[in-house]
């Protein structure tokens, strides 16, 4: 049976949160209260607030393995959005609660696919869902990389829905280690 999911502490306090976790079914649950920054003039969530709670699930995901994504970046694997495809279906509205899931679903070389879906609490109706795929980067040199981390690839393979890596090390002429 599937954790419930909980609402974020205060800010600040996220590393000490033990109710951020994933569930059986390898998706992440975040909740988020639809507040007034959220919102156009209509009370609908603007959509732009969608990808920012997509993210803030995803990071709180890995945090939640107890990898910080700072730690990523120091360990020379930064994470870009590439690619990012949404279908809305309904709005959330002001003062409801938005049930943020993530699921990484494929690590393929330096490629990883996360799943998204987004529901009202309330009403239990799907508003959005989502597919984004992320790129590992060198940051110190700006370039794709032609293989994760050894270290990294471990910790994300904990999250993928197979729990394994898959995919051979994807290769390009002008992408440097």
């Amino acid at each position: 049976m599937a954790a419930s999911p909980q609402l974020p502490p205060e800010a600040g306090s996220l590393a000490s949160a033990p109710e951020l976790k994933a569930t059986a079914e390898k998706w992440f649950e975040f909740l988020v209260r639809v507040q007034p920054h959220h919102t156009d003039y209509s009370g609908a969530v603007w959509h732009g607030a969608y990808l920012t709670w997509m993210e803030t699930a995803r990071v709180e995901c890995l945090r939640a393995i107890g990898v910080d994504f700072a730690e990523l970046v120091a360990l020379g694997c930064d994470l870009p959005v590439v690619d990012l495809s949404l279908r809305y279906h309904r709005s959330l509205r002001l003062g409801q609660t938005a049930l943020v899931k993530t699921a990484m679903q494929e690590i393929q070389g330096v490629r990883l696919d996360w799943d998204y879906r987004i529901d009202c609490l309330e009403t239990q109706e799907l508003c959005l869902t989502a597919k984004v795929t992320l790129v590992a980067v060198d940051p110190a040199k700006g370039k794709i990389r032609r293989r994760l981390p050894p270290e990294v690839r471990e910790i994300l393979a904990k999250l993928t829905a197979r729990g394994e890596v898959g995919g051979p090390e994807r290769q390009s002429a002008d992408c440097k280690d």
